[in-house]
């Protein structure tokens, strides 16, 4: 089953159309049947690590000061209970604990899945960022839960590689900063390697990477999606593209 880390950047991309959204829509098209969406997202942050087990998560409109038509979005997609509680035995280390009623999908989730699945017919559930750990943890995650691969299962991140919110140009033909590209093309390299350590090791020893990488949650999705992969797997860059000169769109998969 292929992996893929999505860029989610601002919330209108849900109810707008673009070069952004179109590849969401082609990516959603040759994607093989699925059993469940098992998604990683940025705004899921937690003090230990949860998963999302209810069978009709609801739609979390997080975020404020946008159009009225941005809350009404719903994006009611089936949960996965069983596969959830499967994971929670499948890995011990750490605990992870189901969320009942808490949680749902977030736009991080819905505003990505929206293009590429938009009949909200596939299973979806989620697992948490836990804001306490490293960004090695958040890889080594990554590894344990990619035996859902095997079960017909698509793990996905959502987030990030560039978001700097207090660096964003809202002018529609404003051009990307110098390190936001230089620091997305960087990690691009270090894709394209599969030198993914240096993801988690080296992110923050530059200027351009600090910039990038102002707080970790829409960065550590990423990790998850490495963790999960194999030496056999092909990258495909989906989508390059930096938005609002501080975002990097990029998404990218692994099959």
């Amino acid at each position: 089953m292929p992996i893929a880390f999505l860029g989610h950047g601002n919330p209108m991309n849900a109810i707008e159309k673009n070069s952004f959204t179109e590849s969401l829509r082609k990516f959603g098209a040759k994607l093989p049947k699925l059993k469940a969406i098992l998604m990683i997202s940025a705004h899921w942050e937690t003090n230990g690590t949860y998963v999302t087990g209810m069978e009709r998560p609801r739609t979390i409109h997080d975020f404020g000061n946008f159009p009225r038509a941005l809350f009404e979005v719903q994006y009611p997609a089936p949960g996965a209970p069983e596969i959830a509680k499967d994971l929670t035995h499948e890995v011990s280390d750490p605990i992870i604990q189901i969320d009942l009623n808490k949680w749902g999908l977030d736009h991080g989730t819905w505003s990505v899945l929206k293009h590429i699945f938009p009949q909200a017919n596939i299973p979806v559930f989620q697992l948490s960022l836990d804001r306490t750990k490293p960004m090695e943890y958040h890889f080594e995650m990554g590894k344990k839960i990619s035996y859902l691969r095997d079960h017909g299962v698509m793990i996905m991140g959502s987030g990030n590689i560039v978001h700097n919110l207090r660096e964003v140009n809202w002018d529609p033909e404003a051009k990307p900063y110098d390190w936001a590209i230089e620091f997305d093309q960087w990690v691009k390299d270090k894709l394209e390697k599969r030198d993914y350590k240096s993801l988690f090791k080296e992110a923050l020893s530059s200027k351009e990477g600090k910039l990038s990488i102002p707080t970790l949650e829409h960065y550590l999705p990423i990790l998850y999606v490495l963790g999960a992969s194999s030496d056999s797997d092909k990258l495909l860059h989906e989508f390059e593209g930096i938005d609002m000169s501080s975002m990097s769109m990029r998404c990218f998969s692994l099959s």
